[in-house]
């Protein structure tokens, strides 16, 4: 663990700078452990918040409400800059890639990476206000189910200790006592508030939370979960668009949330979809019995692509699913070719490794000609 401690720099003394006035937002605190004081400058105004010594700042603040930038949460998109403007923090994981986005011989940190020993000051370049929207927070889980989905794909439930409410397309940090870090990983399930969440990881080499989940008996293994956070969601109750779904692998794993959330509310008695499903051969396709019911139940309102980089299908559907039609090429390119003509009111969602979901994006906004307000993502890359 290393420290980032605030230093005597021009235009500044001691950290302490003289903010244009604002109107100050009420202090939030916390009532349990030992207390340290953050004060958090922003664009629109000053918040206090008082934590928890070896506490997660990110954390403690959306666990407060305050609406802190932040996107994979982990430590690998850079999004939670801060600058320390006085006092010591603390860098728990200080290899994190988010870094490489940062000034750190100015003081600037990862929200997400750090601790606050003491009491300290920390600006952030960015608007931020109470939410009034549900609140994060830490809950306790355990492992109850695996399911292998292929080679080196796994669905695993955790039960919570308490009820989680979330919406459709959210994810969570999960942490395993004695690993190192957390890892985000997306809710495939839905419901609006439930102590049972399911997901999917994938095997990658070197990663440490797969390898884990691959390497033995983990059922019954005990687990950390903080949420629900992620801003790539879906509100059917006031949002009435067309939906476009681009997921690579694993990144399936919110769409089939948000598919869920839309099945169970009638959205697509409405409204159409078209969800791209990108994987390597046949044989890397999961969810496929899902998706199918997913598309049954639209009754034709739904067309699921399953596109293979690796393999030339020689067929137009699958050959068990005969719902889910087959493509050939990267997911993002097929569906360029679906989508030329546009798609102007629809919202659109991708997931998916970083350079498919840039491709994607890419595609929703030239092809398809939906605007970039309504394209939602999370980055966990």
């Amino acid at each position: 663990m290393t420290s980032t401690k605030a230093e005597t720099r021009a235009g500044h003394s001691g950290g302490s700078t003289r903010l244009p006035s604002r109107s100050r937002a009420p202090a939030i605190t916390q009532v349990e452990g030992r207390h340290v004081t953050i004060r958090i400058e922003t664009k629109s105004g000053e918040f206090e918040l008082a934590g928890i010594s070896n506490e997660n700042i990110l954390f403690s603040g959306l666990s407060k409400g305050l609406t802190l930038p932040y996107e994979c949460a982990t430590g690998t998109c850079g999004t939670c800059r801060a600058r320390v403007m006085s006092g010591t923090v603390d860098i728990v994981w200080d290899a994190a890639p988010g870094f490489a986005r940062l000034k750190r011989d100015k003081g600037d940190i990862l929200m997400c990476q750090a601790h606050a020993p003491g009491d300290c000051v920390l600006r952030i370049p960015s608007d931020v206000c109470i939410s009034e929207r549900p609140r994060p927070r830490q809950f306790s889980g355990e492992i109850t189910k695996t399911r292998l989905l292929t080679h080196d794909v796994v669905h695993f439930d955790v039960a919570l200790d308490a009820r989680m409410p979330f919406d459709a397309g959210q994810f969570v940090v999960l942490a395993v006592p004695g690993m190192a870090g957390g890892r985000a990983y997306s809710m495939v399930n839905y419901a609006p508030e439930t102590d049972r969440l399911s997901f999917v990881a994938k095997k990658k080499p070197g990663g440490g939370f797969s390898q884990w989940m691959f390497g033995g008996a983990v059922q019954g293994s005990r687990i950390k979960v903080f949420g629900a956070v992620g801003k790539a969601t879906f509100r059917p109750a006031v949002e009435a668009n067309d939906l476009v779904i681009v997921a690579g692998g694993s990144g399936i794993a919110g769409m089939m949330s948000i598919l869920d959330c839309a099945i169970a509310a009638g959205h697509f008695e409405r409204h159409r979809g078209r969800v791209y499903f990108g994987v390597r051969t046949l044989a890397d396709g999961f969810y496929l019995s899902e998706l199918s019911r997913f598309s049954f139940a639209a009754k034709g309102a739904l067309t699921i692509s399953l596109v293979l980089s690796h393999e030339n299908p020689q067929r137009d559907t699958h050959p068990e699913f005969p719902e889910i039609r087959l493509d050939t090429g990267f997911v993002h390119e097929a569906a360029a070719r679906s989508l030329e003509g546009g798609a102007e009111t629809a919202l659109g969602f991708v997931a998916g490794p970083p350079p498919m979901v840039e491709g994607a994006i890419r595609v929703l906004l030239k092809d398809a000609r939906i605007p970039a307000r309504s394209i939602r993502y999370d980055k966990f890359g």
